[in-house]
């Protein structure tokens, strides 16, 4: 939820209405106002246009506006819908996205996501980027904190010093910041070597491949997970899922796919995502999602190590991890990486059913990860 300042004045009440298509260019006005990610028509639309679980509910909406009587939007909240499973449960979720509202029209922000939670076709409502602005509201409506996970913070690993060293003073606003990258970066070296933080975690035996897409394994996979985790609350990783969820950015390069297999079967994956910080100049891959069978944890570490290796060859100035369950934390926090406290938790949820909010209650019902919700979006 923005607190930006206002892009004019509220002379009027404005209407609140389903958003549309053709409201691309105020959305994406008001976006960069505040200054969210600039994405074209083409990369919105698809959230909606090809998204496959709008074949099971066909009327959901794409999100709400405020609008004014000169046709001013004000206000807006995307609804993407997405798929669940839980053991024979198909579920139909919500995620909230770009929550934004000009501020003189802030008392307003109450009634969108009003919309939200009234659905009446969506078991499961999520919300996996909620900032310091918008925690208290959406505890209003009774979200929960997802109680796995530590979605207050991240870790992560530096892999080129002198360019995120300079991002760093660029955001801290400091004299002659380009001057002095190259000397506050071999500072951070030096400091990332005496803790240990470079690592050799794979050998000969244990390769990772990087995939360009994907291909009939992770469907595979994805049948295999269900039935081996059948109380567990699982996103979508059918194929079409994971194709539809990236395809804009696997167009842009900005996906990576790790695997790992035995024989023709995949045994592991890993989906890193690039998400900069244009503001700051800052670069950096986030991993979005780790699946593994058989309880193979330990094969992050190999996983991780490539992604590293490759960001430091592409010059990329970090590597981020954030949001996963203790047992994935756990191998994270072996390869001793850096660590940083965000402003807010930014995993809401809230189930329609009192039955299937009883069942996630349980830690053990959820494996959170940056696939959920619009976190990778």
């Amino acid at each position: 939820m923005t607190t930006s300042n206002g892009i004019g004045s509220a002379e009027s009440t404005p209407q609140l209405r389903k958003a549309a298509f053709s409201d691309y260019q105020q959305i994406a006005a008001l976006g960069a106002h505040y200054g969210l990610g600039k994405e074209t028509y083409d990369e919105w639309a698809h959230l909606w246009a090809n998204n496959p679980v709008l074949r099971r509910v066909p009327d959901c909406p794409m999100g709400w506006v405020f609008e004014r009587e000169d046709h001013q939007i004000v206000g807006h909240l995307a609804n993407v819908p997405l798929a669940y499973q839980l053991g024979k449960q198909k579920l139909i979720a919500c995620a909230s996205r770009s929550v934004m509202v000009d501020p003189r029209y802030r008392s307003y922000s109450f009634q969108l996501l009003s919309q939200f939670f009234r659905q009446k076709q969506v078991d499961l409502f999520l919300a996996t980027t909620v900032n310091a602005q918008a925690t208290k509201l959406y505890e209003v409506f009774r979200a929960l904190r997802v109680p796995a996970g530590t979605w207050n913070n991240s870790a992560y690993w530096i892999t080129n010093y002198p360019g995120f060293s300079a991002s760093v003073l660029k955001m801290k606003a400091f004299p002659g910041a380009k001057a002095l990258s190259f000397p506050t970066g071999a500072g951070l070296w030096a400091r990332d070597v005496a803790q240990g933080r470079f690592f050799k975690t794979r050998g000969k035996s244990v390769e990772p491949d990087f995939c360009t897409g994907f291909d009939d394994r992770f469907q595979f996979f994805w049948q295999e997970l269900c039935e081996r985790y059948p109380k567990r609350l699982l996103a979508d990783r059918s194929r079409e899922a994971l194709e539809w969820h990236f395809k804009p950015a696997l167009a842009k390069n900005w996906t990576w796919i790790l695997t790992l297999s035995q024989g023709s079967q995949l045994t592991a994956y890993a989906i890193f995502l690039r998400q900069d910080n244009p503001e700051h100049g800052l670069t950096r891959m986030r991993i979005v999602d780790f699946q593994t069978l058989q309880g193979q944890n330990e094969l992050l570490r190999p996983l991780l190590a490539s992604a590293l290796e490759r960001c430091r060859q592409e010059r990329i100035h970090m590597l981020e991890a954030s949001g996963f369950s203790a047992e994935k934390q756990s191998v994270i926090d072996s390869l001793s990486p850096c660590g940083r406290n965000l402003d807010a938790w930014r995993y809401f949820y809230k189930a329609a059913q009192p039955a299937l909010a009883e069942q996630l209650k349980d830690p053990a019902a959820w494996d959170p990860s940056c696939l959920d919700g619009d976190a990778s979006l």
